[in-house]
């Protein structure tokens, strides 16, 4: 859902907006604040959190009608920042003291991070996303590079072109990637 969209939508119905905005991003946002609150809370604090995030957006975003792209950054943001507050509060409400030879403690910081593994796999989706946009041959090259970890030779025999012009292509392609990226707000 891009900025666009939801203020669009917002105009029609806010309610129907509130809706669409809960169905897309619930799960997002839920995944987020229990990965946060998890060792703390319990269902109940992580929904009100979860509630509290879709009222933060629903009544204090202003959302840049100049900004096509999807808004999950946004709302994540949110919901990140939304839930480590809420952490510090339980965690102030139940006084804990955090011990930090305790093994369980240990094991919570080892855990697999959701929120974490969602941002990798939008970065993941925006990039393969920009790099499809640069057409052919240029998006095969530098999915084979990159990905595939394939040298100059053997990408110049897939793509019927010698060495030295995969090489360049692939110079040019990056910095067109580059210049794609700079302009959804994404630098290296």
């Amino acid at each position: 859902m891009t900025s666009i969209e939801l203020t669009a939508m917002m105009k029609k119905s806010p309610s129907t907006c509130h809706k669409a905005l809960v169905t897309e991003y619930g799960r997002y946002v839920y995944a987020i604040v229990y990965n946060k609150l998890r060792g703390c809370g319990t269902i109940e604090d992580i929904e009100e959190c979860v509630s509290d995030i879709f009222a933060d957006i629903f009544m204090k975003c202003e959302f840049d009608l100049s900004y096509d792209n999807d808004i999950k950054y946004l709302i994540a943001t949110i919901a990140k920042r939304k839930a480590i507050d809420s952490f510090r509060i339980l965690m102030a409400k139940a006084n804990y003291i955090i011990d930090t030879d305790d093994d369980d403690m240990r094991e919570l910081v080892s855990d697999f991070n959701v929120d974490e593994r969602v941002d990798r796999s939008e970065l993941r989706r925006v990039l393969l996303e920009k790099i499809d946009e640069l057409g052919e041959p240029d998006s095969t090259i530098l999915i084979q590079k990159f990905y595939y970890n394939r040298n100059s030779m053997e990408i110049a025999q897939s793509v019927s072109m010698t060495s030295v012009a995969v090489r360049q292509r692939c110079a040019r392609a990056i910095e067109k990637l580059r210049t794609k990226l700079m302009k959804i707000g994404m630098t290296a």
